[in-house]
């Protein structure tokens, strides 16, 4: 699935992961409550890696290496609310050698709720310490 997200540019492919706000996401006025948006990114980019063919475990398993959030930044623009049927958009930008940033938005119909950047650091799962990104994120976003 492809959409151009608002910041993007012409060149970037963007994923989108469909998801629905159910009562445990909500506060007790009925919006998401705002830890949950780091969740439904964190489930987009975690399906990014899978229409990449890569998985958490199989990284950590055969490559010896996990992603740590390294810094995000988040604009909260409107609530979503209960029962609300949202997309997160994911765009892979330009890689460096151990860290990608993410750029994600979540809409619902034709609004932007919320916009974040996510920098995700490869680290190897022992030591740590800094980790070359698998090959198929630095090739194809």
């Amino acid at each position: 699935m492809r959409r151009i997200c608002s910041w993007a540019t012409t060149t970037e492919v963007s994923d989108r992961y469909p998801l629905r706000v159910y009562y445990e996401d909500t506060d007790a006025t009925g919006v998401v409550y705002h830890a949950n948006y780091l969740k439904y990114f964190e489930r987009a980019r975690t399906e990014w890696l899978e229409a990449r063919g890569l998985d958490h475990m199989g990284l950590a398993r055969d490559h010896k290496i996990v992603f740590t959030l390294a810094d995000l930044r988040l604009a909260f623009k409107r609530p979503a609310r209960l029962d609300d049927r949202l997309v997160v958009v994911t765009t892979a930008l330009e890689p460096g050698r151990v860290r990608m940033v993410f750029k994600q938005e979540i809409w619902r119909d034709n609004s932007c709720l919320i916009q974040g950047e996510f920098t995700v650091a490869c680290v190897n799962i022992t030591t740590f310490r800094p980790a070359r990104l698998p090959l198929v994120m630095t090739e194809e976003r």
